[in-house]
């Protein structure tokens, strides 16, 4: 090969890597990232009083027109700096982290907080939307230093945050695994105020969570009411929560019901049996908190959770959305964003564009210098 040839085809290698390594290389990790700020411009919760923070994400991947969204809640997290924990990378609910459980519309107490993507169908059932740029500003309720949980196998576990540590969780909305926005951002708990704020609960002997729909029991077993009091056993309106981030189908749904009589067996039926957990003991306070796997083939829509309590035949029942995660949402959240796919396809055809057209330069050099040379193939006057 030429000289000149072989400097124009080192031209094309050094103008193409550089293209196609561009075009084939994967989208910059997001840099989500959560601020928290209580009403007194600190970044504690009260280790005695319910505080309330305000909770502001940057840098957070969007998904215009994307199902589901963003949860912002209060939990702890068993890994918090390898990560272990987030849901991509295998880690579950009521296992590898643990929060305050709280519905998503009317009735919200802001222990959660759904944040729906821009544009997406279910904006309708969040507390706010994701702005274009991955902004949100939410509030949650931190109620204090301890809060209970219900775990993959239906019991209540105390999560207390003097011991742990404990703060601001972010995941993937419905299901819908999401990488770029799983973040983990501790909050600590000190003195933040010296009586109980306008507007916020008592303390309770135990310092923990005023029963907040769809929760689990307060750490002495009983369903607390605001201001630390316990409702009599077997008393008031039946009342029963699901857990609507659990809603899933193929996975376990929680929920809490109170108004049955105290030790009595309470069954929970699925739709038309579909699925049965039970018998369940309802606890001293007339409560019960469990777990039932929605099946795989659970279609999306609405569907029935009914309780039956076996002794008072007290029953209660919520209608709730259950949601599918399709596949394109699935690889959406492995791919960390699906924006970038046509830019990168527009990259690549440019680079293959560029490099042919170097290629087609680098043939007509060949065919211009073999017709200059006397003698050589294609030359004016050579042998037929």
């Amino acid at each position: 090969m030429s000289r000149p040839l072989r400097l124009l085809v080192a031209g094309v290698l050094a103008a193409g890597v550089p293209l196609v390594a561009l075009a084939a290389a994967g989208p910059a990790e997001a840099r989500s990232r959560v601020t928290v700020t209580n009403d007194r411009g600190g970044a504690e919760a009260d280790d005695t009083y319910q505080t309330r923070l305000t909770i502001r994400g940057t840098g957070f991947q969007p998904v215009r027109g994307g199902f589901g969204g963003v949860y912002a809640m209060f939990g702890w997290v068993d890994d918090p700096q390898g990560g272990s924990w987030k849901p991509s990378r295998g880690g579950l609910t009521g296992r590898d982290y643990r929060y305050i459980p709280d519905v998503e519309g009317s009735g919200n107490r802001g222990y959660l907080q759904f944040i729906a993507f821009p544009g997406g169908a279910t904006a309708g059932e969040a507390q706010t939307v994701m702005s274009g740029s991955g902004g949100f500003t939410v509030r949650l309720t931190v109620p204090g230093p301890r809060f209970d949980s219900v775990d993959r196998t239906g019991a209540t576990r105390t999560v207390d945050c003097t011991e742990v540590t404990c703060g601001v969780i972010t995941i993937g909305a419905h299901g819908v695994k999401s990488p770029a926005n799983e973040t983990f951002t501790p909050v600590r708990f000190g003195d933040v105020y010296d009586e109980a704020p306008a507007g916020g609960d008592a303390p309770t002997p135990t310092g923990g969570e005023t029963d907040p729909p769809g929760s689990a029991t307060t750490p002495d077993g009983g369903a607390a009411t605001p201001g630390g009091g316990r409702p009599a056993a077997g008393t008031g309106r039946p009342v029963l929560s699901t857990d609507r981030a659990t809603a899933v189908a193929g996975r376990a749904l929680t929920f809490v019901a109170r108004g049955f009589s105290p030790g009595e067996q309470v069954v929970a039926i699925l739709d038309d049996g579909v699925a049965v957990l039970g018998p369940v003991l309802a606890g001293t306070g007339g409560e019960v908190a469990g777990v039932i796997r929605l099946p795989a083939d659970t279609s999306a829509g609405t569907h029935e959770l009914r309780l039956t309590g076996a002794a008072s035949g007290v029953e209660v029942s919520e209608r709730f959305p259950v949601t599918v995660p399709p596949t394109a949402a699935a690889a959406v959240g492995e791919d960390d964003d699906a924006g970038l796919a046509p830019r990168r396809v527009f990259l690549l055809g440019a680079a293959a564009v560029f490099l042919l057209a170097l290629a087609a330069a680098a043939l007509r050099l060949v065919r211009a210098r073999r017709a200059a040379t006397p003698g050589a193939p294609d030359a004016p006057g050579a042998p037929a």
